[in-house]
């Protein structure tokens, strides 16, 4: 009976509690909801305003969707502890177990990172893009096939498939032979010592002046660039279009060489001269 008595007088108790708590918990309840609801349309008028921005600058697709992503989730993330912070939930200890979490995956995926913010850099700055011929100073070469968040996929002039990591390409040194519209020649052609440089040249830029894609702003020209040990190096430089660039450059090599036999002047290769030397027999 005495326990009966006192289960009645904690359920009095309970009871009582609850009603007195009751209008501030249906007023934190309330509250929270009106700020979830609040929240939420607010987030959805900031991702609308964002997504507005974005789509006034030149950005690849998948960066406006990547940062559009980020921004609203963001934005959910901090709501959720906002809202849960009117319940009277202590939110330090759950921003703690957050940060904590976040610092284990970022440990297990540090490559992954790393390549996820080199792409980012990548589509953000645009170094290249879809189509440019590169060359990165790590090794790889080729077409750009692809640009995804995590690889830049490149096609070399064997139509081999390259997935280069961005986290590498993008701490590396890119070369981008398609960024300008025009590209400029740069190549030798060796000549022997007594060959008449002055004939040499203007044999050598007749051929360039004459190709049909060679452009007139920047005049081609010949010059000496070098006085080697073996020949005097002569540097062919013409400009053309990106486009036209590789078959004028295999059509110089082949016209140069043409020009240069036609008017007798040699091309040596390297050479040595042994001089052979007999001694006289000065024994007895």
């Amino acid at each position: 009976m005495e326990n009966l008595d006192g289960l009645v007088s904690d359920w009095e108790k309970f009871k009582s509690g609850f009603l007195n708590m009751l209008p501030s918990l249906i007023s934190a309840i309330v509250s929270a909801f009106l700020i979830l609801v609040i929240g939420l349309w607010v987030i959805r008028l900031i991702t609308r305003l964002f997504h507005k921005i974005l789509n006034k600058n030149d950005l690849d697709v998948s960066v406006k969707s990547f940062l559009g992503k980020l921004v609203n989730w963001g934005l959910k993330i901090l709501l959720f502890i906002v809202v849960i912070s009117q319940l009277g939930v202590q939110t330090s200890s759950f921003i703690a177990m957050i940060g904590a979490a976040g610092l284990a995956v970022g440990l297990a995926l540090q490559g992954s990172l790393a390549n996820f913010a080199g792409g980012v850099l990548i589509l953000v700055f645009r170094p290249f893009k879809v189509g440019d011929y590169i060359a990165a100073s790590n090794g790889p070469e080729g077409t750009v096939a692809s640009i995804d968040i995590f690889h830049t996929r490149l096609v070399t002039p064997q139509n081999q498939q390259i997935v280069v990591p961005n986290g590498e390409l993008s701490n590396s040194n890119i070369t981008n032979y398609s960024f300008f519209d025009t590209r400029r020649t740069w190549f030798d052609i060796k000549v022997s010592y007594d060959t008449d440089l002055n004939q040499a040249k203007n044999v050598l830029l007749e051929v360039a002046k004459k190709h049909p894609s060679a452009l007139k702003s920047p005049a081609p020209e010949v010059v000496v660039a070098e006085i080697g040990e073996h020949a005097i190096n002569l540097s062919v430089r013409v400009t053309a279009k990106s486009s036209d660039f590789w078959s004028m450059l295999e059509d110089l090599y082949i016209d140069c060489k043409k020009a240069l036999d036609a008017a007798g002047i040699d091309m040596p290769y390297q050479q040595y001269d042994v001089h052979l030397v007999n001694k006289p027999n000065t024994s007895l």
